[in-house]
């Protein structure tokens, strides 16, 4: 998904779309789990691992399959919408059985920053190494053939994940009490400190996808390659990974709701003197400070999840909380492009820094969260 969602975007550049259009394609990365997350989190919640990332696996092959045989704008979109609805579905399955693998507040920091790592690796290896197909793999930089080379790799990728899962033990169902009445997703939110938890997670998850629509129309006008432009976006997912692996040593000595206060005061400040960066080592230095600052957010939001709602239901408020920040990335992107072309896209960085500033005081009220 993620070599996916940074080549469909230089792709339609380069076919003459505008950075609205851009904007559209990456919203829609976001639009399918916004429908899919809560059934995908009831799904996972009655089956387990296997089987939701099985038909996950099924729904990236084939949305990065398509772009292969057929890159043009309308199929990027479809293809978009499977590769982005395949991602979501897999993480709710995933991080719901380790978190019901875990026990107390310690290990579930640690477990989570452990499975962290891998999507930060991911956004390394998938606009890395397609950016490096895109300028390489066809007769000259930035031809349809080396498009065409990096989708078939990302089609391939998931299968790796079909064959990691087969040999996983599936844990037992948890028994739920009921009074006869099926619980509603929405009571969850009757929990004020789930509420704020949401708030946090979506304005930061706003910030990492300011910066994946950012960096590729920013290193367009400035006339950087797309395996620069790869490396730039693949120095910001290596750092969110580095700070994810120093995370489990210090598991014992976080407290989840001051690591999410730092990450939005520093990602305020580092908004706002991104736009200055002129240099594509600039950008790179940028994109390692924030991917340091952003990388510790996804551990400590679903650690804190999982000890602030009923075991029962922990896929169900996964599935809230993706549909919640996906429901955001469809809307964002496109109000990016807007912003973007009518004022530049300076202003949506400063604009982005002020709000997640500004936003900090709700990470402060989670202090008060209830650990087991």
């Amino acid at each position: 998904m993620a070599g996916t969602r940074m080549a469909a975007p230089l792709l339609a550049l380069q076919q003459g779309y505008s950075p609205l259009a851009v904007g559209v394609l990456l919203a829609l990365f976001a639009l399918t789990q916004v429908f899919l997350a809560l059934p995908a989190g009831r799904f996972a919640d009655r089956n387990g691992l296997q089987r939701p990332v099985s038909w996950s696996v099924l729904a990236a092959c084939t949305g990065a399959g398509l772009a292969v045989a057929f890159p043009v704008f309308p199929v990027l979109c479809l293809s978009a919408l499977l590769t982005g609805g395949a991602s979501g579905a897999a993480v709710i399955a995933l991080q719901r059985h380790v978190g019901r693998a875990a026990s107390g507040a310690t290990q579930l920091r640690k477990v989570f920053s452990w499975v962290s790592i891998g999507p930060a690796v991911s956004n390394f290896i998938g606009p890395f190494s397609a950016g490096l197909l895109i300028d390489h793999a066809g007769p000259v930089a930035g031809s349809v053939v080396g498009y065409r080379a990096a989708f078939l790799l990302m089609a391939v990728l998931p299968l790796a994940s079909w064959f990691l899962v087969q040999r996983t033990r599936e844990l037992a169902p948890v028994a739920v009490a009921s009074d006869g009445k099926p619980p509603k997703t929405w009571d969850l939110l009757g929990d004020v400190q789930f509420r704020r938890l949401m708030m946090v997670n979506w304005l930061l998850s706003s910030c990492w996808d300011v910066h994946t629509f950012v960096v590729p129309v920013l290193g367009f006008e400035r006339g950087i390659s797309a395996s620069v432009i790869g490396s730039i976006l693949g120095a910001f997912a290596l750092a969110a990974a580095s700070i994810r692996l120093l995370m489990p040593v210090l598991a014992a000595y976080l407290r989840e709701w001051k690591v999410l206060m730092v990450a939005m005061l520093t990602t305020a400040v580092l908004f706002g003197a991104y736009p200055f960066a002129r240099s594509p080592l600039e950008m790179g230095l940028f994109s390692v400070l924030l991917g340091f600052a952003l990388g510790t957010v996804q551990p400590m939001v679903v650690s804190m999840l999982h000890q602030i709602t009923p075991e029962a239901r922990h896929g169900e408020a996964l599935g809230l909380r993706l549909m919640a920040i996906n429901a955001s990335s469809v809307l964002m992107p496109v109000l990016f492009g807007t912003a973007g072309a009518a004022a530049g896209v300076a202003v949506v960085f400063w604009a982005t820094g002020a709000i997640v500033g500004l936003g900090s005081r709700a990470a402060w009220s989670l202090k008060s969260s209830r650990h087991p």
